[in-house]
């Protein structure tokens, strides 16, 4: 069960994988079709792998310093790509909730549409003017409160935090209120 909650929670790298198998595949490809050539005696495609093996030896002799450079960047680049790739934990936006029976993910933003009604019910709102961004650490309220209303942030700041601690998602981010300075007419 933990194993299926770990892969609904966390991205796949089988993108990143695909595109190292495959560079990886047409390398080896384009070495053996270049040794091959020059074992039946044919003058190389590209490159004779003989001479590509002297001349990575003697780099950088030979080669401006402008190309030697971008290629190092090039290279570095797809390194770190690669690296973040496989160290880096890759999160969907998705929680775990809590419940003693079945395993409940849930997509943050089923998460924010539940913040947002509770917070437009406490603001005493419409919809409209109510709007919840949820990320990994943190929850968002923007309220736009309708003119000449009065509106109590801390009484809507509770009641989504509140509403939040029923649902109890894992982990569990920080509630933080927004109210615009400026409210909206005949709402």
């Amino acid at each position: 069960m933990e194993w299926i909650l770990k892969r609904e929670t966390r991205s796949s790298r089988a993108v990143a994988s695909v595109i190292a198998a495959v560079l990886v595949i047409a390398f080896c490809v384009y070495a053996l079709l270049e040794t091959a050539v020059r074992a039946i005696g044919q003058p190389p495609w590209l490159v004779d792998p003989q001479t590509a093996a002297e001349r990575i030896v003697a780099l950088p002799d030979g080669v401006p310093p402008l190309l030697l450079g971008a290629t190092g960047a090039v290279l570095a680049m797809a390194g770190l790509f690669f690296f973040l790739n496989a160290v880096l934990p890759g999160r969907r936006a998705r929680r775990l909730l809590r419940d003693r029976r079945a395993a409940v993910v849930v997509d943050d933003e089923v998460i924010a549409s539940a913040l947002a009604r509770r917070a437009r019910l406490a603001a005493n709102v419409t919809q409209q003017q109510v709007m919840v961004i949820v990320s990994r650490r943190q929850v968002l309220v923007n309220v736009r409160p309708t003119s000449g209303v009065p509106l109590i942030a801390d009484a809507v700041l509770a009641a989504v935090r509140r509403e939040l601690e029923d649902m109890g998602p894992s982990p569990m981010p920080e509630v933080r209120i927004n109210v615009a300075t400026a409210g909206v007419i005949g709402a």
